[in-house]
């Protein structure tokens, strides 16, 4: 971080009460409390772990392909990856959690940084040129305020887990100390995840997870629900 003005505009855009609809999902985390595949804080942490392993080998290669097109101003390169993540969400739900947290978050970078990226995006979502996936309104809106890839990673990691946390503490029997627990680990396998990816192409993304796609699935069919996914 080079200014004030940048760390507190990365607090901002990576708050977890950014109001982007967040809060409406789970991740698969309902299904799976309901389906006993979680149920306690041994499983939850196994569970939360798998999820960001996932999202940094998918979501989050995506994210630095879209940033640093952004940077090159290759428009054409962002909406490649944009469509990669698209593709590689196998249930409605997941689609529809990324796409709709993915165009509020551009209407809200256009509205508060006029950003010119992030504008241009937004009018091809709207012409469904483009899918209009979270990840890549991420990396736009970090882009647009020159903030690092590495930073807009951080803070797709650190939204995932904090999304999922946030949805065990109104689900299950979880004390607040242990969910900063969990937190505060995997925010420190955050650096180890980037590592992992940085190097890697959009060819690379893999979403592999048949256990969260089979809880997915399972979701839409329940009657009872507190969450969209």
């Amino acid at each position: 971080m080079s200014s004030i003005t940048q760390v507190l505009r990365l607090m901002q855009f990576g708050d977890s009460m950014l109001p982007v609809g967040a809060f409406s999902f789970s991740n698969g985390l309902e299904s799976a409390i309901a389906q006993g595949v979680v149920g306690d804080v041994s499983s939850l942490r196994a569970f939360l772990l798998t999820a960001l392993y996932q999202a940094a080998g998918s979501d989050g290669i995506a994210l630095l392909t879209a940033h640093r097109a952004a940077m090159a101003g290759d428009m054409a390169r962002v909406i490649q990856a944009d469509h990669a993540v698209f593709v590689r969400k196998l249930n409605e739900e997941m689609r529809t959690m990324t796409t709709r947290m993915g165009k509020k978050l551009a209407e809200m970078a256009g509205h508060v940084l006029h950003a010119p990226l992030s504008g241009r995006w937004l009018e091809r979502i709207v012409a469904k040129d483009a899918p209009g996936t979270f990840p890549v309104a991420l990396a736009l809106t970090f882009a647009d305020s020159g903030i690092s890839e590495h930073e807009a990673f951080a803070v797709h990691q650190y939204g995932v887990a904090t999304m999922m946390l946030g949805a065990a503490l109104r689900l299950m029997k979880l004390n607040y100390l242990d969910g900063q627990a969990i937190l505060h680990e995997v925010n420190g396998r955050a650096e180890a995840a980037y590592a992992r990816v940085a190097a890697a192409d959009l060819d690379d993304m893999a979403t592999f997870a048949p256990m969260t796609d089979i809880l997915a699935a399972i979701h839409v069919k329940s009657h009872v629900r507190m969450f969209m996914n």
